[in-house]
């Protein structure tokens, strides 16, 4: 009966729930986004840090969206926990500086004890960093917990053993051909209508879709996202960070992983574009063939010439299948790597693209 439900009911529900659950509004996110940035320059510390950095030998991992939850049919972290583990382990191991881009636990669907008690060998491995001064955890819609309830501080206590100061974004600063780059985070849920702190779509995920979820045990992140065109919020983050001179904006939330402003079909249509303005046949027929493989939702495809390479997006730590992306920025470059299973042999780190810092078209 699940199975035939599940077939039944998915599609319509998933459809349902992110229509009524993202409704960005371009005013709000200009405003949001703007205001925050402002603060954290003139106000350093306060909602977020700014953090100096040398390219070649300072090292971040920025990861975003676990959802980590109580290992229930509603905990879509559950199947990728081992590999944000064994991401963990090598990030350590590595000396990166790691920042949690939001929305790390699932504090819509459970209570903060109850995502404690399952979620204990992940906040033992965040520990690590948080020990070296190397962590910084940015607060997103689904824990929004961290940032306006009363009893928060002692909830970190218990997962962390420290005190450990929550922000709303971060900035990371460096030269690139003597020109300050600037890297603005934040988990990117400002100026949605029913992300931003809003009691409808917080009551709709914990009382009709999370139940539901629970018992067809449905997970929407699937990695087939990466196929699609950005999301009218991920258009909506690029239009904002394609205004700020020598600035680049990493967000998550979406879950669709975006690298230079493009996502995956839209890097596929851009480089075809490219192929055919040079009459590079072979090209031409590898990339249609690869674009045939996909399928984009909407018929009309928007014109990326002059795009900006301004614009990420993390992606997520829960997909269906148990991947996990997120954007590296080491070695003077900035990566977008997923970590996956390898049958018997565990957890393998991909990279699934790359660029140098210097070689960005930013302005």
């Amino acid at each position: 009966m699940r199975k035939f439900l599940q077939r039944l009911l998915t599609k319509p529900v998933v459809n349902l729930a992110n229509t009524l659950s993202s409704r960005p509004d371009r005013k709000r996110v200009d405003a949001a986004l703007s205001e925050l940035y402002q603060n954290i320059t003139d106000h350093p510390g306060d909602k977020g840090q700014i953090i100096n950095f040398d390219p070649q030998k300072d090292k971040f991992i920025i990861l975003s969206d676990q959802h980590k939850g109580a290992r229930d049919g509603m905990d879509i972290f559950a199947k990728a926990a081992k590999n944000y583990l064994a991401a963990l382990d090598h990030y350590h191991k590595n000396e990166f500086f790691s920042i949690n881009l939001g929305d790390s636990e699932e504090l819509w669907e459970n209570l903060f004890i109850t995502v404690k008690r399952h979620n204990k060998a992940t906040f033992e491995k965040e520990k690590l960093f948080l020990h070296r001064k190397a962590f910084i955890k940015i607060f997103g819609n689904h824990d929004l917990y961290w940032a306006n309830d009363p009893l928060a501080p002692v909830s970190l206590i218990q997962i962390y053993g420290e005190r450990v100061k929550i922000y709303e974004g971060a900035i990371l600063q460096t030269k690139i051909k003597d020109k300050t780059l600037s890297i603005y985070m934040t988990h990117g849920h400002q100026g949605d209508l029913q992300s931003d702190g809003n009691w409808f779509s917080k009551w709709f995920v914990s009382d009709v879709w999370a139940p539901f979820q629970s018992y067809l045990r449905i997970n929407p992140n699937t990695p087939a996202n990466n196929d699609d065109l950005k999301t009218a919020h991920n258009r909506m983050m690029y239009q904002w960070s394609s205004k700020r001179k020598n600035t680049l904006l990493i967000t998550g939330h979406t879950h669709q992983p975006v690298f230079k402003s493009f996502t995956h079909i839209e890097k596929l249509y851009s480089e075809l574009g490219l192929a055919k303005k040079e009459n590079d046949k072979s090209a031409i027929t590898d990339l249609q063939t690869q674009i045939g493989k996909r399928k984009s939702k909407g018929d009309k495809l928007p014109d990326f010439t002059g795009y900006l390479d301004t614009y990420f997006n993390s992606g997520c730590c829960c997909f269906d299948d148990g991947d996990i992306t997120g954007i590296e920025i080491a070695d003077g470059c900035i990566r977008l790597i997923k970590w996956h299973y390898i049958h018997e042999k565990g957890s393998d780190r991909v990279v699934l693209e790359e660029s140098k810092l210097e070689d960005l078209k930013i302005e």
